[in-house]
Protein backbone atom coordinates (compact mmCIF):
# COMPACT_ATOMS: atom_id res chain seq x y z
CA UNK A 1 0.00 0.00 0.00
CA UNK A 2 1.36 3.39 -0.97
CA UNK A 3 1.96 5.96 1.71
CA UNK A 4 -0.55 8.29 0.02
CA UNK A 5 -3.30 5.63 -0.03
CA UNK A 6 -2.61 4.79 3.64
CA UNK A 7 -2.93 8.45 4.65
CA UNK A 8 -6.13 8.80 2.61
CA UNK A 9 -7.76 5.74 4.24
CA UNK A 10 -6.78 6.86 7.73
CA UNK A 11 -8.15 10.31 7.03
CA UNK A 12 -11.50 8.90 5.92
CA UNK A 13 -11.68 6.70 9.02
CA UNK A 14 -10.82 9.63 11.27
CA UNK A 15 -13.48 11.82 9.69
CA UNK A 16 -16.05 9.06 10.14
CA UNK A 17 -15.24 8.69 13.82
CA UNK A 18 -15.20 12.46 14.27
CA UNK A 19 -18.56 12.84 12.52
CA UNK A 20 -20.12 10.11 14.64
CA UNK A 21 -18.70 11.66 17.80
CA UNK A 22 -19.91 15.11 16.75
CA UNK A 23 -23.38 13.71 16.02
CA UNK A 24 -23.51 12.12 19.47
CA UNK A 25 -22.38 15.35 21.10
CA UNK A 26 -24.96 17.27 19.10
CA UNK A 27 -27.73 14.86 20.10
CA UNK A 28 -26.72 15.10 23.74
CA UNK A 29 -26.62 18.88 23.52
CA UNK A 30 -30.12 18.92 22.04
CA UNK A 31 -31.40 16.60 24.77
CA UNK A 32 -29.77 18.69 27.50
CA UNK A 33 -31.12 21.86 25.91
CA UNK A 34 -34.64 20.36 25.88
CA UNK A 35 -34.34 19.48 29.56
CA UNK A 36 -33.10 22.96 30.39
CA UNK A 37 -35.92 24.68 28.49
CA UNK A 38 -38.66 22.42 29.88
CA UNK A 39 -39.51 23.46 33.41
CA UNK A 40 -40.12 20.94 36.18
CA UNK A 41 -43.29 21.38 38.21
CA UNK A 42 -43.42 19.29 41.39
CA UNK A 43 -46.94 17.82 41.65
CA UNK A 44 -48.46 18.71 45.04
CA UNK A 45 -44.86 19.41 45.94
CA UNK A 46 -42.28 16.65 45.46
CA UNK A 47 -45.02 14.19 46.40
CA UNK A 48 -43.00 11.13 45.44
CA UNK A 49 -40.70 11.91 48.36
CA UNK A 50 -42.90 13.64 50.95
CA UNK A 51 -46.63 13.78 51.80
CA UNK A 52 -48.48 15.72 49.13
CA UNK A 53 -49.58 19.32 49.65
CA UNK A 54 -47.58 19.77 52.84
CA UNK A 55 -44.79 22.18 53.69
CA UNK A 56 -42.42 19.20 53.69
CA UNK A 57 -43.31 18.40 50.07
CA UNK A 58 -42.90 22.01 49.00
CA UNK A 59 -39.53 22.28 50.76
CA UNK A 60 -38.43 19.08 49.05
CA UNK A 61 -39.43 20.58 45.70
CA UNK A 62 -37.21 23.60 46.37
CA UNK A 63 -34.37 21.36 47.58
CA UNK A 64 -34.62 19.38 44.33
CA UNK A 65 -34.44 22.61 42.32
CA UNK A 66 -37.81 22.24 40.59
CA UNK A 67 -38.72 25.55 39.00
CA UNK A 68 -42.29 25.39 40.31
CA UNK A 69 -44.52 23.31 42.51
CA UNK A 70 -48.24 22.68 42.10
CA UNK A 71 -50.79 22.77 44.91
CA UNK A 72 -54.54 22.40 45.35
CA UNK A 73 -56.74 24.98 47.08
CA UNK A 74 -60.11 24.49 48.75
CA UNK A 75 -61.98 26.32 51.53
CA UNK A 76 -62.69 25.42 55.13
CA UNK A 77 -66.14 25.84 56.67
CA UNK A 78 -65.12 29.25 58.00
CA UNK A 79 -63.72 30.49 54.69
CA UNK A 80 -59.97 29.83 55.04
CA UNK A 81 -58.07 28.87 51.89
CA UNK A 82 -56.56 25.46 52.67
CA UNK A 83 -54.16 23.33 50.64
CA UNK A 84 -55.44 19.79 50.08
CA UNK A 85 -56.28 17.75 46.99
CA UNK A 86 -59.29 15.54 47.78
CA UNK A 87 -62.64 17.05 48.71
CA UNK A 88 -62.52 14.77 51.77
CA UNK A 89 -59.74 14.50 54.35
CA UNK A 90 -59.91 10.68 54.50
CA UNK A 91 -57.03 9.67 52.24
CA UNK A 92 -54.30 12.08 53.36
CA UNK A 93 -55.07 12.64 57.05
CA UNK A 94 -56.19 10.71 60.12
CA UNK A 95 -59.62 12.35 59.89
CA UNK A 96 -62.80 11.64 57.97
CA UNK A 97 -65.30 13.92 56.24
CA UNK A 98 -65.67 16.69 53.70
CA UNK A 99 -63.04 19.45 53.72
CA UNK A 100 -65.76 22.09 53.64
CA UNK A 101 -67.39 20.70 56.79
CA UNK A 102 -64.32 21.43 58.95
CA UNK A 103 -63.34 24.79 60.39
CA UNK A 104 -59.73 25.79 59.94
CA UNK A 105 -58.96 25.04 63.60
CA UNK A 106 -60.48 21.58 63.24
CA UNK A 107 -58.39 20.91 60.13
CA UNK A 108 -55.29 21.93 62.07
CA UNK A 109 -55.88 19.08 64.51
CA UNK A 110 -55.40 16.51 61.76
CA UNK A 111 -52.16 14.68 60.95
CA UNK A 112 -51.43 15.09 57.22
CA UNK A 113 -48.10 13.25 57.18
CA UNK A 114 -48.28 9.88 58.93
CA UNK A 115 -50.19 8.22 56.07
CA UNK A 116 -47.08 8.70 53.91
CA UNK A 117 -44.42 7.84 56.48
CA UNK A 118 -43.87 8.10 60.23
CA UNK A 119 -40.99 10.41 59.35
CA UNK A 120 -43.61 13.04 58.52
CA UNK A 121 -45.93 12.51 61.48
CA UNK A 122 -47.53 15.77 62.58
CA UNK A 123 -47.44 17.54 59.21
CA UNK A 124 -50.38 19.94 58.98
CA UNK A 125 -52.73 21.01 56.22
CA UNK A 126 -51.30 24.42 55.32
CA UNK A 127 -53.20 27.51 54.27
CA UNK A 128 -52.56 29.09 50.90
CA UNK A 129 -51.32 32.19 52.70
CA UNK A 130 -48.74 30.21 54.66
CA UNK A 131 -47.40 28.65 51.47
CA UNK A 132 -47.26 31.98 49.63
CA UNK A 133 -45.45 33.64 52.53
CA UNK A 134 -42.96 30.78 52.94
CA UNK A 135 -42.08 30.33 49.26
CA UNK A 136 -42.48 33.77 47.72
CA UNK A 137 -39.31 34.43 45.75
CA UNK A 138 -38.07 30.87 46.32
CA UNK A 139 -40.21 28.98 43.82
CA UNK A 140 -42.84 29.40 41.17
CA UNK A 141 -46.27 28.22 42.33
CA UNK A 142 -48.97 26.63 40.18
CA UNK A 143 -52.24 27.06 42.07
CA UNK A 144 -55.08 24.72 41.20
CA UNK A 145 -58.58 25.63 42.32
CA UNK A 146 -60.00 22.24 43.30
CA UNK A 147 -63.76 21.79 42.81
CA UNK A 148 -64.36 25.56 42.99
CA UNK A 149 -68.11 25.12 42.47
CA UNK A 150 -68.23 23.81 46.06
CA UNK A 151 -66.77 27.05 47.37
CA UNK A 152 -68.55 30.18 46.10
CA UNK A 153 -66.21 33.16 46.11
CA UNK A 154 -62.99 31.17 46.10
CA UNK A 155 -61.74 32.94 42.98
CA UNK A 156 -61.93 36.35 44.69
CA UNK A 157 -60.29 35.03 47.85
CA UNK A 158 -57.34 33.59 45.92
CA UNK A 159 -57.00 36.82 43.95
CA UNK A 160 -57.01 38.83 47.19
CA UNK A 161 -54.33 36.56 48.69
CA UNK A 162 -52.07 37.21 45.69
CA UNK A 163 -52.67 40.95 45.48
CA UNK A 164 -52.09 41.49 49.20
CA UNK A 165 -48.63 39.95 48.76
CA UNK A 166 -47.88 41.73 45.49
CA UNK A 167 -47.71 38.35 43.77
CA UNK A 168 -50.01 39.19 40.89
CA UNK A 169 -47.42 40.82 38.64
CA UNK A 170 -47.13 39.40 35.11
CA UNK A 171 -43.38 39.80 34.52
CA UNK A 172 -42.02 36.35 35.37
CA UNK A 173 -45.06 34.04 35.46
CA UNK A 174 -43.99 32.70 38.84
CA UNK A 175 -47.68 32.38 39.70
CA UNK A 176 -50.15 30.48 37.50
CA UNK A 177 -53.74 29.64 38.43
CA UNK A 178 -55.44 26.63 36.85
CA UNK A 179 -58.50 24.41 37.17
CA UNK A 180 -60.55 21.71 35.46
CA UNK A 181 -63.48 24.09 36.00
CA UNK A 182 -63.18 26.36 32.97
CA UNK A 183 -65.97 28.68 34.03
CA UNK A 184 -64.07 29.28 37.26
CA UNK A 185 -60.97 30.19 35.24
CA UNK A 186 -62.94 32.66 33.15
CA UNK A 187 -64.17 34.22 36.38
CA UNK A 188 -60.67 34.38 37.86
CA UNK A 189 -59.32 35.93 34.66
CA UNK A 190 -61.98 38.64 34.84
CA UNK A 191 -61.00 39.39 38.45
CA UNK A 192 -57.23 39.33 37.99
CA UNK A 193 -56.27 39.40 34.30
CA UNK A 194 -52.57 39.95 35.09
CA UNK A 195 -52.16 36.39 36.40
CA UNK A 196 -51.62 33.64 33.80
CA UNK A 197 -54.40 31.05 33.58
CA UNK A 198 -54.12 27.32 32.93
CA UNK A 199 -56.90 25.12 31.60
CA UNK A 200 -56.80 21.51 32.76
CA UNK A 201 -58.37 18.72 30.73
CA UNK A 202 -58.76 15.04 31.51
CA UNK A 203 -57.98 12.38 28.93
CA UNK A 204 -60.29 12.36 25.92
CA UNK A 205 -60.12 9.82 23.09
CA UNK A 206 -61.41 12.55 20.79
CA UNK A 207 -58.51 14.83 21.64
CA UNK A 208 -59.06 18.58 21.64
CA UNK A 209 -60.60 20.50 18.76
CA UNK A 210 -59.43 23.75 17.24
CA UNK A 211 -62.67 25.28 18.45
CA UNK A 212 -61.77 24.34 22.02
CA UNK A 213 -58.24 25.71 21.66
CA UNK A 214 -59.66 28.93 20.27
CA UNK A 215 -61.98 29.23 23.27
CA UNK A 216 -59.24 28.42 25.78
CA UNK A 217 -56.81 30.90 24.25
CA UNK A 218 -59.34 33.71 24.70
CA UNK A 219 -58.62 33.73 28.43
CA UNK A 220 -55.90 31.16 29.18
CA UNK A 221 -52.14 31.12 28.70
CA UNK A 222 -51.69 27.38 29.30
CA UNK A 223 -53.50 24.29 28.13
CA UNK A 224 -52.52 21.46 30.50
CA UNK A 225 -54.01 18.10 29.52
CA UNK A 226 -53.49 14.58 30.76
CA UNK A 227 -50.08 13.41 29.55
CA UNK A 228 -51.70 10.57 27.56
CA UNK A 229 -53.11 13.16 25.14
CA UNK A 230 -49.76 14.70 24.27
CA UNK A 231 -48.24 14.30 20.80
CA UNK A 232 -45.77 16.51 18.96
CA UNK A 233 -48.65 17.60 16.73
CA UNK A 234 -50.78 18.67 19.69
CA UNK A 235 -47.89 20.61 21.23
CA UNK A 236 -47.40 22.44 17.93
CA UNK A 237 -51.12 23.21 17.74
CA UNK A 238 -51.14 24.56 21.29
CA UNK A 239 -48.20 26.81 20.43
CA UNK A 240 -49.99 28.01 17.29
CA UNK A 241 -52.70 29.35 19.60
CA UNK A 242 -50.05 31.24 21.60
CA UNK A 243 -50.44 28.97 24.62
CA UNK A 244 -47.93 26.77 26.43
CA UNK A 245 -48.51 23.30 27.83
CA UNK A 246 -47.66 21.65 31.16
CA UNK A 247 -49.16 18.12 30.98
CA UNK A 248 -49.78 16.00 34.07
CA UNK A 249 -48.84 13.70 35.89
CA UNK A 250 -45.48 12.01 35.29
CA UNK A 251 -44.58 9.13 37.60
CA UNK A 252 -42.01 7.28 35.45
CA UNK A 253 -38.92 8.25 33.48
CA UNK A 254 -40.25 6.90 30.18
CA UNK A 255 -43.18 9.32 30.26
CA UNK A 256 -40.85 12.20 31.11
CA UNK A 257 -38.59 11.39 28.16
CA UNK A 258 -41.56 11.09 25.80
CA UNK A 259 -42.92 14.49 26.83
CA UNK A 260 -39.48 16.09 26.50
CA UNK A 261 -39.19 14.78 22.96
CA UNK A 262 -42.70 16.05 22.19
CA UNK A 263 -41.52 19.56 23.06
CA UNK A 264 -43.75 20.41 26.02
CA UNK A 265 -43.02 23.59 27.98
CA UNK A 266 -43.24 22.04 31.43
CA UNK A 267 -43.88 18.69 33.08
CA UNK A 268 -45.98 18.18 36.20
CA UNK A 269 -44.44 15.28 38.10
CA UNK A 270 -44.31 13.60 41.51
CA UNK A 271 -40.59 13.02 40.91
CA UNK A 272 -38.63 16.12 39.79
CA UNK A 273 -35.50 14.05 39.13
CA UNK A 274 -37.37 12.01 36.49
CA UNK A 275 -37.57 15.13 34.32
CA UNK A 276 -33.99 16.21 34.96
CA UNK A 277 -31.56 13.94 36.87
CA UNK A 278 -29.71 17.03 38.07
CA UNK A 279 -32.73 17.73 40.27
CA UNK A 280 -32.12 14.55 42.26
Amino acid sequence: MSRFLFILIMGVLFMGVFSTSAANVSANEIKNKDRQQTITIAHRGASGYAPENTMAAFEKSVDMKAEMFELDVQMSKDGKLVVIHDTTVDRTTNGSGQVGDFTYEELQQLDAGSWFSEEFAGEKIPTLGQVLDQFKGRSGILIELKSPSLYPGIEQKVADALVSRNMHKPENEKIIVQSFDHESMKKFHSILPSVPIGVLLGYSENGVSNEQLTEFSSYADYFNPNKAMITKDLVERIHEYDMKTHPYTVRDRESANYLLEAGVDGIITDFPDYVDPRKG
